[in-house]
């Protein structure tokens, strides 16, 4: 039997695992690693929605793919507290698992729709699944330029790409560097070019320059929000979310949904419902995080760094000294235990990001307890003193 040789797409190593000797090197140190290089939640949810999780009766059977009545219910009406929002729970909105295979996802659903289109457009410095769900899709993905703030210039986008558009990806705030887009401004250019805005929403609790916004305040028509509970409620290992947004959009991606199989467990589904429905453990968390991020600054000075607080999520967006993001993580991992995420991981077009190469920068994420953070600051701080 002959083997089969393979010609086409071979994935690239999980950016994370790249810093692997890095953990090594900060594991040998007195207390371990202060791992901060991706954004898993260290601190537990409200006891309320564990409770519901434990007991709700849903293994049994299969659980809805769109989310349960209560689950839908429950999110709509967290989108009109927070955002005055009005969202149909029964024909604009529905259940994804997580966020991230939704954003994976959506390119594969959107050309099935549209095979005449072949573009996923998303910001050059920014999250890497949007690029890679076109990829997976066998999309091209084409990243838009970003101004000085880390917004989305859409300005830059070339009439030819627009033209081919499935989609535009923006997040707000965003990941890596907290920008803040004009979502009003995003929504009329979808609209005005025929293009399917998609806004990842999932720091939007975490909003510190002003008030957080959705791109649904802006009409629904031609655009899909997507939020999760991974950052909101501490939720990533529970995989629960939801997109939001044009009616006739989301019935197809609920109809392509079924048929694929994605369907939040059913545990989780009620787990969901009771996060939705409390607002106060988030305002605790956002306290968390914005003192994190406190520390987190204090300790990029104290490595050379002058990085200034983001717009909102709870990620440091700090340069290197000398310019080197590989050569600034591995000295924080040495000096200090801590691990961080060289720029690279979130520029998947290094000439589209332009002025904003990340390459001289690292995300530095709030995810340790403070005490966690506060060892690795008095390290580096002996450190210096040597």
């Amino acid at each position: 039997m002959g083997r089969l040789v393979t010609k086409g797409f071979v994935p690239p190593v999980y950016p994370y695992e790249r810093l692997d000797p890095f953990r090594a090197v900060a594991a040998a140190l007195p207390g371990g690693a202060v791992d901060c290089s991706s954004g898993t939640p260290c601190d537990p949810p409200p006891d309320a929605v564990v409770e519901a999780l434990a007991s709700s009766g849903a293994e049994r059977g299969y659980p809805p793919s769109i989310g349960s009545d209560a689950y839908r219910r429950a999110a709509a009406a967290w989108l009109q507290r927070r955002f005055r929002v009005e969202i149909d729970p029964d024909t604009q909105i529905a259940a994804c698992i997580g966020t991230k295979e939704f954003v994976v996802s959506l390119a594969h659903y959107l050309r099935l729709r549209h095979p005449d289109r072949d573009t996923v457009l998303y910001p050059a410095v920014s999250y890497p699944s949007y690029a890679m769900g076109a990829t997976l899709a066998g999309c091209r993905p084409v990243a838009v330029a970003m101004d000085e703030r880390f917004r989305i210039d859409l300005s830059s986008v070339d009439p030819g790409d627009a033209e081919r558009a499935l989609c535009l990806w923006v997040n707000t705030p965003g990941n890596p560097a907290g920008g803040l887009d004009d979502l009003r401004a995003v929504a009329a250019w979808g609209r005005d070019n025929g293009v399917l805005v998609a806004s990842d929403e999932c720091y939007a609790e975490f909003t510190w320059d002003g008030s957080p916004g959705s791109v649904l305040e802006h009409g629904t028509a031609g655009v899909l929000a997507v939020h999760s509970l991974s950052k909101r409620s501490n939720m990533a290992g529970v995989r629960a979310g939801f997109y939001a947004g044009d009616a006739e959009l989301v019935h197809y991606l609920r109809e392509c949904r079924k048929h694929a199989g994605c369907m939040v467990p059913g545990p989780v589904q009620a787990a969901a419902a009771a996060a939705w429905s409390d607002q106060d453990h988030v305002a605790a968390q956002a306290a968390r995080y914005r003192r994190r991020l406190d520390l987190l600054a204090e300790i990029a000075a104290a490595a050379g760094s002058g990085a200034e607080l983001p717009g909102g999520a709870f990620y440091l967006w700090a340069p290197a000294p000398g310019g080197d993001a590989w050569a600034f993580a591995e000295m924080l991992a040495r000096r200090a235990g801590l691990i961080v995420s060289p720029g690279e991981f979130y520029c998947v077009d290094p000439d589209a990001a332009g002025p904003l190469d990340p390459h001289g920068f690292v995300r530095i994420a709030a995810v340790q307890p403070d005490d966690r953070l506060e060892l690795a600051l008095k390290r580096l701080r002996a450190a210096n003193h040597h």
